[in-house]
């Protein structure tokens, strides 16, 4: 008779060897080596596209699995057994038996040693744009067909033998120039040399008026790979026209093209206001886009951004350099960022043009309120629940739950280094915890919401609450500053944390907020506020939309005596 300790890990060897594993090598030559990161296992049941291109939040995703490396060398093996984080599909273990294309990746990361004493690890942008399926210097198989059960021991292997290449720099033009700086402050702070961007769309007539100084127009967003929705030449006649499934147009990728160029057109017309169009480059170990604020985990953004990225761009480009002459505006992360850097930096800028922000009131933090919620992921009643939704389309009908996109971004790395959206988020709101890397706002396996955390958030980055708790102060700078704008059916349920916002807006006095809040009639995300057009166009109209806008506005802040025509011409 076998003793109980003894028959449990008989047991247990047996399902290890009735199960398929994955080995995972690489060779040597390709990269640094030993190499740290995290590993990802990826299947997909269609050769569309590879594996890692069909991984994405919604319920059609690809499968992936993913497990931490450490100092692993060329020909050793990682394998995957079924103990790793996975998405959709939570274990390898309950992954259907199939047919399945399979690839896998490494995303790198590097050792930083931070100013404030730890020592972390973490994906640095190369150029990319935080994108782990397209980061140069990361290594990849060639996808391959298997046969897959999981009930068999199938011992499958996969060789890395190959690399994402590096990104070429964008050429300046005669209209967009490009710098980058080395920012002393993110450099003391991480420990390591750190830059930021910028691509900057010149006037019509910028080198033919070499006295003429310009105002500031700041567009926030997501990681630019070079200036947006500008194009010098008409659409291409041979583009073979794509349809877009979310608007329901064919030929959209024409469209964008023809936007692109009539906002040529206009920029270089004789009625254009002339001012600097900047979008700005600043990614951070954590996500494409550091949020434009100071924070405990991503550091010193905002000042960096602020203190020595501008006064170059407009040392460089002729900017007039006063914060009456700069104004801010962008939509979803860019429109969190336009509000909250026109309420961290009053005085910096005149004026911030909103358009569907991320939550800018944690009490509607997509679907659920964090300060009096217990679980994110469920709704609990006395004898059921439901999962929140995170996504919808225009009609409601969902995608995805806060459950489902919280697991992607644990299979895609742990310590919140997915590089997703709600890691970012944790990452720039959240304290650092005692192993250098931010405190989990909630557990991503259970949903249970840490209500300590929440409180830091609170104080530090809920816009809502710091405008209402420092009204007294911020309202005589912010007066008439403030344009939100959001479709009343934006993906990604932004629009509840704006009705909160609205109300404490409309509250305030002494002096009242004079601004703007408004919504677009079953809009979705990134509708701009034009009431004139609907979301397809609206999204591609930013600067041709909100600079105009901001140039007649800002005449009535601007301080007296300064001179408003010489940019005029």
């Amino acid at each position: 008779m076998k003793t109980p300790c003894l028959f449990f890990f008989t047991v247990y060897a047996t399902a290890l060897m009735s199960q398929p594993s994955f080995s995972i090598t690489f060779p040597a030559g390709l990269g640094p080596a030993p190499a740290d990161g995290r590993l990802l296992l990826l299947f997909s049941k269609n050769d569309t596209a590879e594996p890692r291109f069909q991984v994405n939040e919604e319920y059609s995703s690809a499968q992936v699995f993913g497990l931490n490396v450490d100092g692993w060398s060329a020909g050793q093996a990682q394998i995957f057994r079924g103990d790793e984080s996975g998405y959709p599909v939570r274990s390898l273990r309950d992954l259907p038996p199939g047919e399945y294309l399979v690839q896998a990746l490494l995303h790198r990361y590097e050792t930083f040693h931070r100013k404030d004493g730890h020592v972390v690890k973490l994906p640095m942008d190369r150029g990319e744009g935080q994108q782990w399926n397209l980061a140069p210097g990361n290594l990849y198989s060639v996808p391959v067909k298997i046969q897959f059960d999981p009930k068999k021991s199938d011992i499958f292997r996969i060789n890395l033998d190959q690399v994402i290449p590096p990104i070429a720099e964008p050429e300046d033009t005669k209209y967009i120039k490009h710098i980058k700086i080395q920012s002393k402050l993110l450099t003391e702070f991480w420990g390591r040399p750190m830059h930021l961007g910028a691509h900057v769309l010149l006037p019509e007539g910028w080198a033919e008026h070499p006295d003429v100084h310009y105002p500031l127009a700041i567009y926030h967003g997501h990681f630019p790979a070079d200036f947006s929705g500008f194009r010098t030449e008409p659409p291409d006649p041979n583009l073979a026209p794509d349809y877009s499934e979310r608007f329901h147009l064919h030929g959209y990728n024409r469209i964008v093209q023809q936007e692109a160029y009539d906002f040529y057109n206009m920029w270089s017309g004789p009625n254009f206001p002339r001012v600097l169009a900047v979008e700005i480059q600043h990614p951070c170990p954590y996500y494409d886009d550091s949020y434009a604020v100071n924070s405990a985990n991503v550091g010193p953004y905002g000042d960096a951004i602020m203190y020595e990225l501008i006064p170059e761009i407009e040392r460089r480009f002729r900017g007039i350099g006063e914060g009456w002459a700069r104004f801010t505006y962008g939509g979803s992360t860019g429109g969190w960022e336009a509000l909250a850097v026109q309420t961290f930096y009053p005085d910096e800028f005149n004026g911030c043009y909103a358009a569907c922000p991320d939550p800018v009131d944690f009490r509607a933090f997509v679907t659920v309120n964090l300060y009096e919620d217990k679980n994110a992921y469920y709704r609990q009643g006395d004898f059921d629940r439901i999962l929140r939704p995170s996504k919808r389309n225009y009609l409601g009908h969902l995608s995805a739950t806060l459950q489902s996109s919280s697991h992607l971004e644990l299979a895609l790395g742990d310590k919140s280094r997915s590089g997703g959206q709600f890691d970012i988020w944790e990452a720039v709101n959240s304290p650092v915890g005692p192993d250098g890397y931010p405190v989990p706002v909630w557990d991503k396996e259970t949903g249970e919401i840490n209500t300590a955390v929440t409180a830091h958030w609170r104080e530090n980055y809920d816009l809502a609450y710091i405008l209402k708790r420092d009204w007294a102060i911020l309202g005589p700078k912010l007066r008439g500053k403030i344009h939100v704008y959001c479709g009343d059916m934006d993906n990604f349920y932004l629009n509840n944390s704006v009705y909160l916002l609205e109300d404490i807006l409309k509250a305030l006095d002494n002096p009242p907020y004079d601004g703007e809040v408004a919504y677009g009639d079953r809009a979705e995300h990134c509708w701009n506020g034009d009431p004139t057009q609907p979301n397809a166009i609206s999204r591609l109209r930013y600067h041709r939309y909100f600079i105009p806008k901001w140039t007649e506005e800002m005449q009535k802040r601007a301080p007296k005596g300064v001179d408003l025509m010489g940019w005029r011409y």
